[in-house]
């Protein structure tokens, strides 16, 4: 295989992997709604039209989710809101499989099993609209990539060094927890990678010296980082035992800290890499990954190149990798309340995208075959998950179709999911509902992720009365948290259980479909 047949085999799996965001309206992310919505807000904050400049300001201080909002804003200036955001999840999914092989490059071995990575791109921390920290997973893969070049690359050291303090804060701009991952991946090369002045070194200084542009390429980010550390947790903690978003005790304390025992651990590690459908299809794709690896194993071993000249030690550099986002899966706590939440989860799908690259380099006769292997992969991934897209926007059309016409300008939308499920996915992608229709005609709903420190914006005021938690609307209040809304999105219950005799006095029940209701005020 030529190299330019090389390079079309891996555009075409680049654009399989991605064509699933492409072929349906609606994307099943449970926290989609509120991201779009907030950029929405972002986008538009002096709108008049809306009543985005009553309630939001932009709020100036550095968070770790900057990097995703502001971009997708930025975005908006020439593309309309939801394609500027595809364009975003595009570069996220084509992202992870080109800076996997641009690591793989950097540490000498061969590039295709980064098509074996595109499967990983979606899975658990995607279904659940984690975008800020599924976005810094590129980003991170690069970093690593700049920083084994920036050692061992002796010509152009400065340039990458360059690349890699600017690619260190973008990480840190987009998620903190990719940059955790940074703070031991980096160690662990910095003390496996040789550098070419090694082999003439006599003392310290001299090993260091050619190592300093490396590090001093992680300064700026550190620098950063440490003075967000400094904001964040110089504010006063808000400790509310029991209440769901809260912490419950102090930040590592017993009582703050939600655990999953090893054996749950296990179970759940290849079910959060591939459970978006009901019906188990996107595990389809995973199987073929886990085939097409195996092969490229037993290829490497039973053929290998004879070529490589590299040590143990650095030829075990990606496996570190590896096994150090898996340490951190098995390791971490699941939640840190009030701080972070899916903390050890996350770290699976990073874990399983560096172990699947790990296969060993077969002579390139061998290779062949297992790229196309890898492409024949994508093919099944597009194929399964462009059908459940599809299936999902379906029943969303049908759900937030008729809401949306019904919904007058400028709402104030309470949300009610007592069902945000959905009969094609498993997460529960209703349960933002609200934002929707908030969005579309230029509103506010009852919960929006502006009441937490890591958003760009923050509410002027108050923010709008509403119950404890979104997924306990059975809390809600009417006579004190229901006067301040003038629509009331309700999924899964009957609008008569829920206002009683206020339904036929008070309020009207204005569009109906399926298993939702919108109700507005007379």
């Amino acid at each position: 295989m030529t190299p330019r047949h090389s390079r079309l085999v891996h555009a075409a799996a680049l654009v399989l992997g991605v064509l699933p965001l492409w072929v349906s309206r609606h994307l099943p992310l449970v926290d989609l709604p509120q991201h779009l919505y907030l950029i929405s807000v972002l986008h538009r904050l002096d709108d008049p039209t809306t009543l985005y400049p009553q309630l939001f300001a932009a709020r100036h201080a550095l968070t770790p989710y900057l990097g995703y909002y502001y971009l997708v804003s930025g975005l908006n200036w020439l593309l309309p809101l939801e394609m500027a955001n595809r364009v975003f999840l595009s570069a996220y999914v084509v992202g992870l499989p080109l800076s996997l092989g641009f690591l793989l490059r950097s540490l000498g071995r061969p590039t295709w099993p980064a098509l074996l990575a595109l499967p990983f791109a979606y899975g658990d921390s995607f279904n659940w609209g984690f975008i800020n920290y599924c976005a810094a997973l590129p980003l991170t893969l690069l970093c690593c990539g700049l920083f084994v070049r920036t050692l061992e690359d002796t010509p152009r050291r400065r340039t990458w060094g360059i690349g890699l303090a600017v690619c260190l804060v973008a990480v840190l701009l987009f998620h903190v927890q990719a940059f955790g991952f940074l703070a031991f991946g980096l160690p662990l090369l910095l003390l496996t990678t040789r550098v070419p002045e090694d082999a003439q070194a006599r003392g310290l200084a001299a090993r260091l010296r050619p190592r300093v542009p490396a590090l001093l390429g992680v300064v700026p980010g550190v620098a950063l980082f440490l003075g967000w550390v400094v904001l964040r947790f110089g504010e006063p903690a808000d400790i509310q035992p029991g209440v769901p978003w809260k912490a419950w005790g102090p930040t590592f304390s017993p009582q703050n800290l939600a655990w999953k025992g090893f054996e749950q651990n296990r179970v759940e590690f290849f079910q959060v890499l591939a459970n978006t459908f009901r019906d188990g299809s996107d595990r389809w794709a995973l199987y073929a990954v886990g085939v097409v690896a195996v092969a490229g194993w037993v290829a490497g071993l039973l053929r290998p190149e004879r070529s490589a000249t590299q040590g143990l030690v650095a030829r075990s550099r990606l496996m570190g990798l590896g096994l150090l986002a898996l340490a951190l899966y098995f390791l971490l706590p699941f939640d840190i309340r009030g701080y972070v939440y899916y903390l050890n989860t996350r770290y699976a799908h990073l874990a399983a995208a560096l172990l699947v690259a790990t296969v060993p380099a077969a002579i390139p006769a061998w290779r062949r075959p297992l790229r196309v292997a890898a492409l024949a992969c994508a093919l099944v991934l597009a194929f399964v998950m462009a059908r459940g897209y599809r299936a999902f926007s379906r029943e969303a059309q049908a759900e937030w179709g008729p809401l949306v016409a019904a919904t007058a300008p400028r709402p104030r939308v309470m949300g009610l999911m007592f069902d945000p499920s959905s009969r094609v996915v498993r997460q529960p992608v209703f349960i933002h509902s609200a934002a929707v229709l908030a969005r579309a005609r230029g509103g506010v709903p009852n919960f929006t992720f502006a009441s937490t420190p890591h958003s760009p914006l923050r509410y002027t005021g108050e923010e709008p009365p509403t119950f404890p938690s979104e997924w306990r609307p059975q809390q809600m209040d009417y006579e004190r948290q229901g006067v301040w809304y003038d629509h009331f999105l309700v999924r899964g219950a009957s609008p008569s259980r829920v206002f009683g005799p206020r339904l036929p006095s008070e309020l009207a029940v204005v569009a109906e479909p399926g298993k939702s209701a919108l109700v507005r005020r007379r």
